[in-house]
């Protein structure tokens, strides 16, 4: 077996590849994609009634389409009522963070990272009081997220579109993982 010289022995560590716990209440539909000569089609979801067949309990009351600018962050959003449901086209890449705030979860205190989109298609489920926050990870073009929420947005007093610093989890939790 080989060994290592005293310097790089001490900084020696093995990646973890087990997988995360996931959020309790985070739920992860990977998506079909139907590509052809002419181009390609993700179905994001069936409705019955509102309700989304792989979603169940998940009734889309709005639907949003947002734009990033490269690099930039928004976060944390908080919900005490609402689910988002997030999809990021498989054309653009997006930094997921998501952190549990719920008082008694078992999984409280957890933070969360994920890519969006990559050349996958998938939808995130995102409960109430699970903070949620984003970073578009191109350099030089932006990012497209399109996502359904059960709440419909207001800004009187029923507003349920509440905020945390960006840095809530450290400043960190935005930096590309290295090595």
């Amino acid at each position: 077996m080989t060994q290592f010289n005293a310097a790089a022995n001490q900084r020696y560590a093995v990646q973890d590849y087990r997988p995360r716990q996931r959020i309790a209440g985070v739920e992860i539909v990977e998506l079909k994609r139907f590509n052809d000569d002419g181009g390609s089609m993700t179905e994001l979801g069936r409705l019955n009634d509102g309700v989304h067949q792989q979603l169940p309990g998940f009734v889309a009351r709005q639907m949003n389409y947002s734009t990033m600018e490269p690099l930039a962050i928004k976060a944390f959003h908080l919900h005490k009522r609402q689910t988002d449901v997030w999809f990021v086209p498989p054309s653009d890449k997006i930094l997921l963070v998501l952190a549990d705030v719920r008082a008694g979860s078992p999984t409280e205190g957890q933070v969360t990272r994920m890519v969006l989109g990559d050349g996958n298609s998938r939808l995130v489920r995102i409960p109430p009081g699970v903070a949620h926050g984003c970073k578009n990870l191109r350099t030089a073009q932006s990012s497209t997220i399109i996502y359904f929420v059960d709440v419909q947005f207001s800004t009187d007093e029923a507003c349920d579109e509440g905020r945390i610093p960006w840095d809530h989890f450290g400043a960190g939790v935005w930096d590309v993982e290295r090595g």
